[in-house]
């Protein structure tokens, strides 16, 4: 069983080899036994996250009173009830009990939304334990288990990567990184950041493409997920620029009420020689006329408002005063993926050797026109954008996917901006892929810079499909298609194209195909190095 130290939270497992990282954690390749698992189950708790402490409905509603204004307003009501001014008591009670049931059930509905978090934990792993895979429940994982990834799992809890084919993990959640990150089980420097941990899979991230093998170092709170969960839990309440002035107005407008009322008391008893009790009486109801009890009324009911429109923008406020700050606020530092965007790619552009094309839509919404010199075309009679969505169909992992919450992509986002754009170019992805069956590919790697299918129609003709960089492709290209016809390649034009394309800011990816032999059932990549057709560029 491994020492404290081989599971602190500390420790560096991406600068560990493999099997020094399973050394550590008295594993092996095949698992560990259900016993051993047993008893580290009970020594570090089930794989989840603690959830976040809630206050009850009545702690949320008493939370409310503690407010100077308010405290004022309840101690006006009393003197008016002991005065016998019912209808005053009554305008008074009415105005602070809205205010706190308000306040109440909209930290209610912001406390439920923050367990979000929560439901990035996958409900089931791939785990290899006494030398058998299986499905096991998430929560039930141990330092020391053997994971299996594939593409479309979410990492159950940290994992030290000990074998990966390809792997790619979509790790927006947790770093803000848009694209996925190549993974790899060799080593990195110890004093990598986070981001570039490439020996590493966190827990709660997507695996986009691939596969791969990982040991657990961290489950639960000791995960990075656990992490942010506590520094979210943990993090400090400050009090809002409008909750500071009002209560620096409650002080204010006490201290001038009392100051008021004892001034006419004294000038009444001792300036007029009036009764004291009578002079009691008028001081009092003079102190109880000056408290503005319509005000925290209309501050609930604006404040309130600016919930309600906030709410309907997707943005949760949790406190009413918050609502106000967003209004004070001069500088906001933000993470970019997912919140100021939508961590979605979409292709602006393409360009063929028929020249650019503006195309419609935003995100994975397969629905938007595609625009020659500003006017609509119709890409069925242009057997070029055709060929060109072909490709950009059968050269791809990815898959749209319609939910109740609209189109999204099961895969890598630059892919599936590709595959959206090709159903606007007017293919059907699940027709092509069965009138043209893969054969083999060679994924994308940052030594190649491209990725290339081999697949075949049913009467035997095969073909190649490549995307990648444009320097890449283009060095592979020796004609380029136009009006349905194979010419020499015009590298000027395409270099100058990617040039333009490039300085507004676009990313760019290059498509070209080859007829292969007959008979070709792999994909060497010495067979790549030529006489490739360039079917067009695609800026996204």
């Amino acid at each position: 069983m491994p020492s404290e130290i081989d599971i602190h939270e500390k420790l560096p497992w991406h600068a560990l080899s493999a099997q020094e990282a399973l050394a550590r954690l008295a594993t092996s390749p095949d698992g560990l036994d259900e016993e051993e698992a047993e008893r580290r189950l009970k020594r570090f708790g089930p794989n989840r996250l603690r959830p976040p402490a809630r206050r009850g409905p009545v702690v949320r509603f008493l939370a409310q009173f503690r407010n100077l204004l308010i405290l004022v307003l309840l101690a006006a009501a009393l003197i008016t009830a002991l005065l016998g001014h019912w209808l005053d008591t009554g305008v008074i009670l009415a105005v602070v009990l809205i205010n706190a049931v308000i306040g109440m059930l909209q930290e209610g509905r912001a406390e439920r939304s923050l367990e979000a978090i929560r439901e990035l934990l996958t409900p089931t792993a791939y785990v290899r334990r006494d030398g058998h895979l299986g499905h096991l429940p998430a929560d039930r994982l141990v330092p020391g288990d053997i994971v299996q990834l594939q593409a479309g799992d979410r990492v159950p809890a940290d994992l030290r990567l000990i074998e990966a084919n390809e792997l790619a993990i979509d790790e927006s959640p947790l770093t803000g990184e848009s694209l996925p990150v190549r993974k790899q089980a060799a080593p990195v420097p110890e004093d990598a950041p986070l981001a570039e941990r490439a020996s590493m899979a966190w827990s709660g991230t997507l695996v986009t493409g691939g596969q791969a093998i990982g040991v657990v170092v961290a489950t639960g709170e000791r995960t990075e997920l656990g992490r942010i969960s506590e520094m979210v839990r943990n993090v400090e309440t400050l009090t809002t620029p409008l909750i500071r002035r009002m209560d620096a107005f409650g002080r204010w407008l006490t201290g001038a009420i009392l100051l008021l009322a004892l001034a006419t008391f004294a000038f009444g008893t001792l300036a007029r020689s009036y009764a004291w009790d009578a002079m009691f009486m008028a001081a009092v109801s003079l102190a109880v006329a000056a408290i503005p009890e319509g005000l925290p009324a209309i501050m609930t009911i604006t404040l309130a408002l600016g919930v309600q429109r906030m709410a309907r923008r997707q943005a949760i406020i949790r406190r009413l005063p918050a609502v106000e700050t967003l209004g004070a606020m001069t500088v906001v530092c933000t993470d970019k993926t997912g919140t100021l965007t939508r961590n979605e790619m979409t292709a602006r552009m393409l360009v063929t050797a028929e020249g650019p094309f503006d195309v419609e839509g935003v995100g994975y919404d397969p629905h938007g026109a595609v625009l020659h010199d500003g006017r609509p075309v119709d890409p069925g009679t242009r057997p070029l954008l055709l060929e060109l969505g072909r490709a950009l169909v059968l050269c791809n992992d990815s898959r749209l996917v319609e939910g109740p919450e609209g189109w999204t992509v099961a895969g890598d986002p630059t892919e599936g901006a590709l595959l959206v754009l090709a159903v606007k170019l007017g293919t059907d992805p699940e027709r092509l892929r069965r009138e043209y069956p893969r054969l083999d590919a060679l994924p994308f790697d940052s030594r190649r810079a491209f990725m290339a299918t081999l697949h075949h129609d049913h009467a035997g003709h095969a073909w190649v499909f490549v995307k990648g960089a444009p320097e890449r492709i283009l060095h592979r290209c020796t004609h380029q298609r136009r009006d349905g016809r194979d010419e020499a390649l015009d590298a000027g034009f395409w270099e100058r194209q990617t040039e333009e394309l490039a300085r507004d800011g676009l990313r760019l990816l290059a498509v070209a195909m080859k007829a292969m032999p007959r008979g070709t059932t792999e994909l060497e990549e010495d067979s790549l190095d030529g006489n490739f057709v360039m079917l067009g560029l695609v800026g996204m």
